[in-house]
């Protein structure tokens, strides 16, 4: 499977916080198919890679991804067949209204639905300009009563519920539009990572991961964390463009610039050492990169790396415009730049360059 077929099925899958398993069924056949070595998950969906030649005895590398995206779920049902919900993950409610969604039923079917929006002939004029709150949202399947909610669409409270977008790729402008980029890019550049550092003689074992419920707290990354025990780690991440928005002087992680590398955000003040590497192998492979330093966001890094008696972690991201909506936009090279840069700085660790961070 080419990058982009890869791109295209995790961006495709439905994999809201806590219900990833289709993710995780990609992402596994993906491993069997390119024989990267002993997969496997565990009961929270997180997934765990860890190719035949791992020896053990040497030190170790996690590669990590997300692999749920930010989601919804059902809280009740109204008389009128309409669905209350809340939001799992970091939404704005300004781009949520008029949007579809796919709504997961009891037996694991997915219907059609649309967050409700009142037509403007019934808005005041305040209404009109105003946004309103999570309370005040439905999804609407089309059904008429809570009875047909439950008896014939079989959908119950507790439902995930994830945007209805469908990938596509402009081959003119190397950019691809779909949803849960964050982080279905970074889950196909852990498995692209891993094929390319397949045949390569390595002084560190590698440990792909693809956590899950990031979105809600990182809450997969503690368990990872704990299981792989990693020496230092590499977090991949579909991180927020900001080209389209910042003036020109503040602009950080533009589209088409290459990989993001992240100084600070509210979880992590990123090891200076390891980043400073990272960078300046950039620049000597002459791999496109940027840097940022965010008043917000985190990642699984921040998590990662106050564990196993503290982690050198660096965050490579691939830009994405409209993180955390509906819909992004993402630039192929961008995505390879970022897997290029991570398998360069895998290649060139060992226990005694480890320890220099």
């Amino acid at each position: 499977m080419d990058s982009l077929k890869l791109i295209e099925a995790l961006s495709n899958a439905h994999g809201a916080s806590g219900f990833e398993d289709e993710v995780v069924k990609i992402a596994e056949q993906y491993a069997s198919d390119e024989n990267l070595g002993n997969t496997r998950h565990d009961c929270n969906l997180n997934v765990y890679i860890e190719p035949e030649k791992n020896t053990g005895k040497k030190p170790v590398v996690m590669l990590d991804a997300h692999s749920d995206e930010v989601c919804f779920m059902i809280q009740a049902i109204k008389p009128n067949g309409t669905l209350c919900f809340l939001p799992l993950g970091g939404w704005s409610a300004y781009s949520v209204p008029a949007h579809k969604v796919k709504v997961q039923t009891y037996d694991g079917e997915w219907v059609s639905g649309i967050v409700a929006s009142t037509p403007v002939h019934f808005l005041s004029v305040d209404k009109r300009n105003s946004c309103p709150d999570f309370t005040d949202m439905v999804i609407d399947i089309g059904a008429t009563s809570k009875e047909e909610v439950e008896n014939v669409f079989h959908i119950h409270i507790g439902a995930p519920v994830v945007p209805d977008v469908t990938f596509e790729y402009n081959e003119k402008t190397d950019v691809m539009l779909g949803k849960a980029f964050d982080n279905r890019l970074g889950c196909a550049a852990v498995l692209e990572s891993m094929k390319e550092l397949q045949n390569e003689t390595l002084d560190v074992d590698v440990v792909g991961v693809l956590s899950c419920q990031e979105e809600i707290g990182e809450r997969g990354a503690f368990v990872t964390r704990d299981v792989v025990k990693p020496d230092i780690a590499i977090c991949f991440e579909g991180c927020p463009a900001d080209d389209t928005f910042q003036p020109d002087y503040a602009i950080q992680t533009a589209m088409k610039k290459g990989p993001m590398l992240r100084h600070y955000d509210r979880s992590m003040i990123t090891n200076p050492r390891f980043q400073r590497f990272s960078l300046e192998l950039a620049k000597e492979l002459h791999i496109p990169a940027q840097e940022s330093v965010r008043s917000g966001g985190g990642t699984n890094g921040g998590v990662i790396h106050i564990s196993n008696g503290g982690v050198p972690v660096i965050v490579i991201g691939v830009p994405v415009r409209y993180i955390h909506s509906h819909h992004g936009f993402a630039c192929t090279e961008d995505y390879h730049n970022s897997v290029r840069l991570a398998v360069e700085i895998v290649k060139r660790l060992n226990a005694e360059l480890i320890q220099t961070f």
